[in-house]
C-alpha cells in the first residue's frame, strides 16, 4: 500500500487506547446475545411472528458498532449524533414494551397503536410524548425515581443535541481528527459517562418489566432432554446478563442495582 493512501490524523494515544472502545464491543455482543434469547418469546399484543425486541436489539448493536468505528476514526462529533440516535433507539423500545404491558388484555387482543407502528402504518409519537409516558408509569417509578435524582440525563440530551446540530464551533472541531485539539480526551471521558449512563436506563426500565428476558436457557435446555430441571434453575440469568450487571451497573449505579436485586424474581448475584 502507498504511504498517501494511509489515513492520517493527530489523535493522542490516550484517546484511541480510550476503555470505552472495549467497552463498546462489550454492549454490541450484549444486544446481539439479548436479540437471540429474546426470540423465543411471544410479542403479546401484536401480529409479530418473533419477538417484537429481536431485531431492535440487532439493530441498537448495529449503530453501537457504527458508534465505535466512527469514534475511533476521529470523528467524536458524528459519534454524539449516533449516540442520541441510541438514547432514541432504547426509549422507543421501553416505551412499546411498556404500552404493550398496560394495554394488552383477553378484550383488546392486538393493540393497534403499537401494531400500527410495527406494521408501517403509524408513527410513534415524538420523545417528548414517549418519555412521559415512561416518567409517569406507575409500574416503572420505583426505577424512574432513582434515574431522575439529578439532571443527569436532561444534560445527556442536551450534549447529544449540541453535538448534532452545532451548537458550539467547539463541537464542530471534534469532527476534525487531523487537528490537535486541547480536550479531545475530556470530550470522549465524557461521552463513555453518556454511553454508559444510557446503557443503564435501558437495562434497568427493560428488565424491571421484562425481568423474563434475563433468564438462562438451563431450565428449558433440561427439559428439552427430557431431564428433570435443577430446583430453582428457573431463576437463573444468562451469564451474558449477569456480566453486564457486574460491570455496569453494580460500578456505575449500584443503588440500582440494588433495586434490581430486591424487585425482580430473577437471581442476579
Amino acid at each position: 500500500m502507498n504511504l498517501d493512501d494511509l489515513p492520517k490524523h493527530n489523535l493522542e494515544k490516550e484517546y484511541l487506547e480510550h476503555p470505552v472502545f472495549e467497552q463498546l464491543k462489550e454492549l454490541i455482543d450484549f444486544y446481539e446475545a439479548l436479540s437471540d434469547t429474546t426470540m423465543g418469546f411471544i410479542s403479546q399484543g401484536t401480529k409479530a411472528i418473533f419477538n417484537l425486541d429481536t431485531y431492535v436489539f440487532t439493530s441498537i448493536s448495529g449503530t453501537l458498532e457504527s458508534i465505535k468505528n466512527i469514534l475511533h476514526s476521529g470523528r467524536l462529533n458524528d459519534s454524539y449524533a449516533l449516540l442520541r440516535k441510541y438514547y432514541d433507539s432504547t426509549i422507543i423500545n421501553i416505551y412499546t414494551n411498556l404500552y404493550l404491558n398496560d394495554h394488552f388484555s383477553i378484550d383488546n387482543f392486538i393493540v393497534k397503536h403499537i401494531e400500527n407502528w410495527r406494521s408501517g402504518n403509524e408513527t410513534i409519537p415524538e420523545f417528548r410524548v414517549i418519555s412521559r409516558y415512561i416518567k409517569n408509569s406507575d409500574k416503572l417509578k420505583p426505577i424512574t425515581d432513582l434515574l431522575q435524582k439529578d439532571e443527569l440525563y436532561k444534560v445527556i440530551r442536551e450534549r447529544c443535541n449540541d453535538h448534532t446540530h452545532y451548537n458550539f464551533y467547539h463541537n464542530l472541531l471534534l469532527n476534525d481528527n487531523q487537528i490537535r485539539l486541547k480536550g479531545r480526551v475530556k470530550a470522549i471521558n465524557h461521552f463513555q459517562s453518556d454511553l454508559i449512563a444510557i446503557f443503564v436506563q435501558h437495562f434497568s426500565y427493560l428488565f424491571y418489566l421484562n425481568d423474563q428476558y434475563m433468564r438462562s436457557s438451563d431450565y428449558v435446555d433440561y427439559l428439552d432432554m427430557g431431564m428433570t430441571p435443577e430446583e430453582d434453575s428457573q431463576y437463573w440469568v444468562a451469564s451474558f446478563i449477569q456480566k453486564a450487571f457486574d460491570n455496569f451497573l453494580k460500578v456505575y449505579r449500584p443503588d440500582i442495582a440494588d433495586e434490581l436485586k430486591a424487585k425482580t424474581s430473577m437471581w442476579l448475584k
